[in-house]
């Protein structure tokens, strides 16, 4: 049980100290994911005016596959609604968590549909 509580405190650490360095405005809102056993999601936040501006996930969808290739989809999906939102640049916000994997199959697959970050 003590493992755990350490695991969580350096992840919040981590994740505070993440956000102690990237803040989205309306020009270039945050990209903020999400990954948990089950699901991904993403979302666009203005943080000037606290709003989502932009979100897409795989709860309540009928996805296959395996998480990292749910997450490359969600990154594309979280691009074409960026781009009909008229959104070209973001700040990457990793909440925490190690560039590897699916994080990065995310933002590979966002930066292939012209999100910039």
């Amino acid at each position: 049980m003590a493992n755990l509580a350490n695991k969580l405190r350096n992840l919040k650490l981590r994740k505070n100290r993440v956000r102690a360095k990237v803040s989205g405005t309306a020009l270039r809102p945050r990209l903020t994911v999400t990954i948990s056993h089950k699901h991904v999601s993403a979302q666009l936040i203005d943080d000037a005016s606290a709003k989502t501006l932009v979100a897409a996930s795989t709860v309540g969808t009928k996805q296959t596959g395996t998480i990292t290739e749910q997450a490359a989809s969600i990154g594309t999906d979280i691009a074409k609604k960026a781009k009909t939102a008229k959104i070209k640049s973001v700040v990457f916000d990793r909440n925490g968590r190690q560039y590897a994997g699916r994080l990065s199959a995310l933002a590979d697959a966002a930066r292939a549909e012209g999100l910039e970050f």
